[in-house]
């Protein structure tokens, strides 16, 4: 692989933090990972933004609302949005992601024309209903229902942990259409219309006392049977497809890059026992530790995307990615919590809370990475298995 971007890679990373100083307040530091929650008007204004550039949607085919740009572009243009924290990146990505790109390859005709434009317009946003009390990282196992009736699918069942549940408008729905064939065969894909009758959202405030998260729970909701997406039963070898292009992104060591900047800075100005941070050397350690690992992770979403780039399948490299990243995460979480000290503990609000609570919401939120669009303990079997030819234990 090569270990630098072209001329043209490098001219469009300087136009996106042109467009990140012209477009955002001033006074912009980011947000966090949801920054719709606390300025939903920022967010959709930036959205639009973003789409009338054909960015959302660059790496699309142009007959689908893209610019066929390249990966590395994509990359760089993830790499740079997440940085800056940009809002209205990550809301919804999961139709930019993987909904579109397997529309494009499994859906019908009718199904692209209707859904694709308004994803690449930023008109309409999606959640992922996947996840089941009893069904995560063992997703196969599923028992949300869809029994055929005429020209439609009867749904029935719950899903859990769905992201942006409450302001999506439409559902991309893993649900089991034969309940006697092997768990991987009986499943099928749907595309559902959140306002349809007998859909229930109920929110789940996570830990860190953010609302992004929710339960969905269906009760005899019907789906026409033109929203079933490819083959019925073969929706698990469609699902793979789209958990592969979530798992192959940079952001993990975009945002902890800059989250360990603003460690960094903290260090420099804060004194302790009548010195800098920044001098002590323990402080210097784990920060040096942290600087290293992100730089590790960048490269491992770098030659995820050359791979791609290359019409290759990263399959174990994506997992490496999404393994390494995800537990980076946590890393400079837990690092930025032993630097600030007790105060640390503190939530946005306080007058005493460092950063703003920042770093404690962070560490709060981090918890979960390593469990979100496939646990660690999951992608450490893939890359046992799928990278190295490992049996099964």
């Amino acid at each position: 692989m090569e270990f630098k971007f072209s001329l043209e890679d490098e001219t469009f990373r300087r136009d996106l933090r042109q467009f990140v100083k012209d477009e955002l307040p001033s006074d912009w530091e980011g947000g966090g990972r949801w920054p719709e929650e606390t300025d939903w008007d920022l967010t959709r204004e930036m959205r639009k933004k973003l789409a009338d550039k054909g960015w959302l949607t660059m790496h699309w085919p142009e007959e689908y609302g893209g610019q066929a740009r390249s990966i590395m572009e994509q990359t760089v243009y993830r790499e740079e949005m997440t940085y800056w924290g940009v809002p209205g990146t990550d809301l919804g990505t999961g139709a930019i992601g993987w909904v579109g790109p397997v529309l494009m390859i499994s859906g019908t005709e009718e199904q692209k024309s209707e859904h694709l434009p308004p994803i690449a317009n930023a008109e309409r946003y999606w959640c992922t209903l996947y996840s089941e009390p009893g069904s995560g990282s063992d997703l196969a196992s599923l028992q949300t229902s869809a029994v055929r009736d005429g020209d439609d699918y009867i749904i029935n069942g719950q899903k859990i942990w769905t992201s942006s549940g409450h302001i999506a408008d439409w559902g991309w729905l893993a649900a089991r259409t034969d309940p006697d064939a092997p768990k991987h065969r009986g499943i099928s894909l749907f595309m559902l219309d959140m306002k349809s009758q007998g859909v229930t959202v109920r929110p789940i405030v996570n830990m860190a006392g953010s609302h992004e998260f929710n339960e969905v729970y269906f009760d005899n909701v019907r789906v026409p049977k033109g929203n079933l997406v490819g083959e019925e039963n073969r929706g698990w070898y469609t699902l793979a497809v789209a958990l592969d292009f979530e798992r192959s992104g940079v952001g993990y060591s975009a945002s902890a890059r800059r989250t360990l900047e603003t460690l960094v800075k903290y260090a420099k100005e804060t004194e302790r026992n009548g010195k800098p941070l920044s001098e002590d050397p323990i402080v210097r350690h784990k920060l040096a530790e942290r600087k290293i690992e992100i730089e590790v992770s960048r490269w491992l979403s770098y030659q995820v995307a050359w791979m791609q780039s290359q019409d290759m399948v990263p399959n174990a490299e994506a997992s490496m990615s999404k393994l390494f990243g995800t537990e980076l995460t946590q890393k400079v979480a837990s690092t930025g919590m032993d630097i600030l000290g007790m105060t640390g503990q503190l939530s946005k609000g306080s007058k005493w809370a460092p950063l703003q609570g920042y770093i404690q919401r962070l560490s709060l939120s981090s918890v979960s990475s390593t469990i979100a669009a496939g646990t660690s303990e999951i992608q450490r079997d893939i890359i046992a298995r799928r990278g190295l030819g490992l049996p099964r234990a």
